[in-house]
């Protein structure tokens, strides 16, 4: 898994739930949980579940006979959703790596992922695992972010990081907005074995309290935050001058945005 993934760790992970979580997280959640059918006693598994926003959705959506098994790489997000999620008997919690996954062959009748499939550094093996895992005819859904363009806010933060060093510019931002071209998309999961795919747009709304709330996330409650102090940088600072950004772009109290993501669904063959 990237670098970038493994360091959702120490403030991050509850900076990450309470300042994102909200704005960009929990409305894909609700939409993601809408369009999954599962039948009674299926066995889920959820890959980079984060914080366990998507995992509550689909507790709370899919029948209570359907184990659900939510895995990170990191600890640290996983303890962060553990203590934030109510025990169900029916919901694990594990550390596990996309790429190498320790579950037998044809274990789950459904793989979900929000948000992640961009962070896996070697696609190719996480889809082929992904594969493996499934049981014939199991369904592989998943989402991504679409380009910044469609994403105001986090080019506007963009926009603010970059300029603030030309000269050494953080990237963060690059990844998971960096993967959402269609037919990428179709050729990773075709080349490994799924059928029928499918991909298409979710635009919804994004909306925060405040423009310094949302702010705070995008710089403090990702690995951006890493990136600034490797340079030295005042994250305060940052965070005011993005925030006034977003104010004069999207409004302040409240904050309203345009957002944008692809998704995408796939079958494994018989």
């Amino acid at each position: 898994m990237s670098d970038s993934a493994a360091q959702f760790t120490g403030t991050i992970p509850g900076k990450y739930d309470r300042h994102l979580g909200p704005v960009f997280f929990e409305p894909y959640a609700r939409d993601f949980a809408s369009r999954v059918t599962v039948p009674e006693g299926a066995r889920v598994l959820e890959l980079a579940c984060g914080t366990g926003i998507l995992t509550r959705h689909l507790r709370e959506k899919l029948p209570a006979t359907v184990r659900i098994v939510a895995t990170d790489l990191s600890e640290a997000m996983i303890e962060h959703a553990r203590g934030r999620l109510r025990p169900e008997g029916n919901t694990e919690w594990r550390q596990a790596d996309a790429t190498s996954l320790p579950f037998a062959d044809s274990s789950f009748d459904a793989v979900l992922c929000q948000f992640g499939l961009m962070f896996f550094p070697d696609k190719d093996a996480a889809v082929r695992e992904i594969r493996r895992v499934l049981c014939p005819r199991g369904a592989l859904v998943f989402n991504v972010w679409d380009d910044l363009q469609h994403n105001d806010l986090f080019r506007i933060a963009d926009d603010v990081v970059q300029n603030a060093f030309p000269d050494d510019p953080p990237t963060f931002y690059r990844t998971p907005f960096g993967f959402s071209d269609s037919d990428r998309l179709h050729g990773l999961l075709e080349r490994n074995g799924f059928a029928d795919v499918n991909v298409q747009h979710v635009s919804l709304v994004a909306t925060s309290e405040s423009a310094r709330h949302v702010a705070i996330g995008m710089l403090e409650g990702t690995p951006a935050l890493h990136e600034l102090n490797q340079r030295g940088a005042d994250a305060v600072a940052i965070v005011g001058t993005v925030a006034a950004a977003i104010a004069a772009g999207c409004g302040d109290h409240p904050v309203r945005a345009r957002m944008r993501a692809l998704l995408v669904r796939a079958i494994r063959p018989a």
